[in-house]
């Protein structure tokens, strides 16, 4: 018998289930489970895993699933190949192993006949331990609970939980379980860490509330599920006017600084990882954290990084990006040579993960990126407001905006756009960046005081770059202040022994208005900056 023409088998649709080694489809509930344990899946990867069981042993093609899932719209190979992979991870399978969905190259796809029982997979793991967990990340958000003994916060409770896991939900390096899903497993399971063994997760969200008259606090936590670790808590006290502005206001917050949070935890745990463990995704947190270094050859280690990424799958988007927008870094914060051919071609790689995933709010930031250092101001401004429609509470997204608007002369919504990255994450690895754009901008309208305090802030986190110190030092040249001046030079030639004014009009070529660059460079000028 052909192979195309294997049939289902017996068992495929017994009892109006769908079943597969320790799997069942459950199309009636909408619900994949294993080992009777629902299973959490997107309702677009839950009818390509019914189409592949339906097929099972079959080798599949492209074509079919376009037909069968997406009922024959057209849509691009990366769509199908993000799906593959949110399935694979799905039945506790990935790229590499393929032991559950085979891919078939130059034909299709094939989930294999035998899929080994949860036995089977624990003795093959025997010895490993979460950590050796590849991919992305999953998070679930458990309901919030009222503290209110007469029940005037559950209303409130309940919306904060939808409001976080909606605002999660936009971080898409974040697989969050949905609502019901979660609200599911927290009426079934006995406590937290029965929960995320459940559901798979690898981080939780745990919140309460608790209302005093028209006061209202809400407190909100992170654990790392492998060890019931707290990683991140928080309190918001705030008063009780707009429920609906209150919790808006509050899941932005939650989800920019759980967001930061967890990619530093993310970064650790791949720098953790033995190197026959590596995937994309380890690979691409490797390269952020060279990235969040700041230095020239940490920029070239982190560009290498991503390309490797790349190579191990070429539809993740996230690492085309964040090499787009290394390499504009190199050629304005470093020593890369500024050439038609680099930026075009990082300009190639931003598309690319736009292309990748254009509901992924960081692509669109890079792409905002490339396009200022390409002068292409509208068009910068235009990928960086697409970005915050996907995902406002991006910090680095509305930092890059800002920074945008400055050069537009719009200072006063540059310094806000400044503010708003600051509030939303007051921790985040490019906080220092925040904080120099923001002197820039003070700077550019001549509020000297302001710009120097700014930069002064800047300088004082770890990684600050040395443009910080620049800042300050043009700040403090407009100022006269022979106080502070001659300590903020001896920092910056310490940070870079070789500026100098031709060196900052050089590496400041994206500047739109010439008369901003003069206030600049005359402030370094009265500081006591050579020419050369």
């Amino acid at each position: 018998m052909n192979r195309s023409t294997v049939p289902p088998s017996p068992l495929d649709e017994a009892d109006g289930l769908i079943r597969f080694g320790p799997f069942e489809i459950d199309s009636d509930r909408f619900e994949l489970r294993q080992n009777g344990h629902p299973v959490p899946v997107e309702p677009r990867t839950f009818d390509l895993i019914r189409f592949l069981a339906r097929n099972i042993g079959r080798t599949v093609t492209r074509d079919e699933i376009f037909d069968a899932v997406w009922q024959g719209r057209i849509v691009s190979d990366a769509a199908l190949s993000s799906q593959i992979r949110a399935a694979r991870r799905a039945l506790g399978d990935d790229g590499d192993a393929q032991q559950v969905i085979a891919t078939i190259h130059g034909r299709g796809f094939r989930l294999r006949r035998r899929v080994a029982s949860a036995q089977e997979s624990e003795a093959r793991v025997s010895g490993s331990t979460a950590s050796a967990r590849t991919g992305l990340p999953t998070l679930v958000v458990l309901p919030c609970t009222s503290l209110d003994s007469d029940g005037r916060g559950t209303v409130l409770a309940q919306g904060m939980t939808e409001d976080m896991i909606t605002a999660l939900s936009k971080n898409r390096w974040l697989r969050v379980i949905p609502r019901s899903t979660a609200f599911a497993l927290n009426r079934i399971a006995e406590n937290p860490a029965a929960i995320a063994c459940t559901a798979g997760a690898d981080y939780m969200v745990a919140g309460s509330v608790r209302r005093s008259g028209n006061r209202v606090r809400v407190a909100v936590q992170t654990i790392d599920t492998r060890d019931m670790r707290c990683l991140w808590s928080e309190c918001f006290d705030r008063d009780m006017t707009d429920i609906f502005e209150l919790q808006d206001e509050i899941a932005r917050l939650v989800s920019a600084r759980v967001a930061t949070e967890l990619g530093i935890t993310e970064q650790q745990r791949a720098a953790r990882q033995p190197r026959k463990n590596l995937g994309a995704w380890e690979l691409y947190q490797l390269g952020s954290i060279e990235f969040y270094r700041f230095t020239g050859e940490s920029n070239r280690r982190c560009q290498r990084l991503l390309r490797q990424a790349i190579q191990e799958d070429a539809d993740f988007g996230a690492p085309y990006a964040r090499l787009a927008y290394a390499m504009i870094l190199e050629m304005v914060y470093f020593d890369g040579e500024r050439v038609r051919a680099r930026m075009d071609e990082a300009l190639n790689l931003a598309l690319r993960g736009v292309d990748c995933d254009d509901q992924d709010a960081n692509t669109h930031f890079a792409l905002g990126r490339v396009r200022l250092a390409r002068c292409e101001y509208e068009s910068a401004i235009d990928a960086l407001e697409e970005a915050l429609q996907l995902n406002p509470c991006l910090a680095l997204c509305h930092c890059g905006l800002g920074d945008s608007f400055a050069y537009e002369g719009r200072l006063e919504e540059a310094i806000s756009r400044f503010q708003t990255a600051i509030d939303l994450s007051p921790h985040d690895p490019f906080r220092w960046a925040f904080m120099s754009y923001r002197s820039l901008a003070h700077l550019f309208g001549r509020k000297f005081d302001e710009a120097a305090h700014w930069a002064r802030r800047a300088t004082q986190v770890p990684n600050a770059h040395f443009w910080a110190h620049a800042n300050l030092v043009s700040a403090l040249g407009h100022l006269s202040d022979g106080r502070q001046l001659p300590g903020a030079v001896e920092d910056l030639k310490r940070a870079r022994p070789d500026f100098s004014r031709s060196f900052a009009r050089e590496r400041l070529f994206y500047i739109k208005d010439p008369a901003q660059l003069d206030i600049f460079l005359e402030g370094l000028r009265l500081a006591g900056i050579q020419e050369r």
